[in-house]
């Protein structure tokens, strides 16, 4: 008898060096952020765990179903959008902490083509004719009713006059970074995706990039949610440092805010 409590007190001893103090302790975030954002965030993140200790786990898809997905509940701490609308729409349900909110980033949405496409050189301006130059191919970009990307591609096209004609010829993707699979793939002739996204994709080749005053400002608002863990002051804080800028710079983005050391 003494015997086997000696062994459950050692079992009991084990199991408490095994859950005290570093795994007990052990901190994490998780973040919901648009797909365009994977390759820089992820480096991002990368540098935050190495420097912190911090645990990073990460959604990526369209603005539009993180912002529902909070809204019903999802345990994320950072949501980072693609636009504006997404994030006003969550701070309209209260589930964002308005006070945390950083419109943090800027980019260009841009018109691809597979990389081996006869298509090159497109000069985009009024008049400008998408349909034409898709021929009997598709074009490829986020749904433009719920996805940023495809609600910018809309609203520059409809300010050329090239919506009309070019829509039916349009398939509309659950996320860019769909959109830009499907043009690397060859199963779309054309896509519109952010110049971001182009540059992390062998298989596409920008052709043209559309006028910044065809839509409105592609601004990325980033703000903790009001769930959030106490660690995501210093995440958001990290994203605003000139250590992200630099991450974020390399891959295109435009960092909308003075950076902090």
């Amino acid at each position: 008898m003494n015997r086997l409590a000696g062994l459950v007190l050692a079992f009991a001893v084990s199991l408490a060096a095994i859950l005290s103090p570093a795994a007990a302790q052990e901190k994490s975030l998780t973040i919901f952020a648009a797909a365009s954002m994977k390759n820089a965030l992820d480096e991002i993140d990368a540098a935050y765990s190495a420097k912190t200790g911090v645990r990073i786990t990460v959604s990526y898809a369209a603005s539009s179903a993180l912002a529902r997905q909070i809204e019903q509940g999802a345990p994320a701490d950072v949501f980072i959008s693609a636009d504006t609308d997404w994030m006003d729409y969550a701070i309209g349900k209260k589930t964002i902490n308005e006070p945390s909110r950083v419109n943090l980033l800027g980019n260009s949405i841009v018109l691809i083509a597979p990389k081996d496409s006869k298509i090159d050189h497109v000069n985009i301006g009024p008049g400008f004719d998408l349909a034409k130059l898709a021929g009997d191919g598709r074009i490829a970009t986020g749904d433009v009713k719920s996805v940023p990307a495809g609600k910018y591609a809309r609203a520059a096209l409809e300010k050329l006059g090239a919506w009309q004609a070019a829509e039916p010829k349009f398939a509309m993707a659950v996320d860019v970074r769909a959109a830009l699979t499907l043009v690397a793939r060859g199963e779309a002739a054309l896509g519109i995706v952010y110049s971001t996204d182009a540059k992390v994709e062998p298989g596409v080749k920008i052709v043209g990039t559309f006028p910044a005053d065809s839509h409105p400002a592609i601004i990325y608002p980033v703000a903790a949610t009001t769930t959030a863990k106490p660690e995501a002051s210093n995440y958001l804080a990290f994203l605003r440092s000139t250590a992200a800028k630099t991450i974020f710079e390399k891959y295109g983005f435009k960092f909308l805010v003075s950076p902090s050391t």
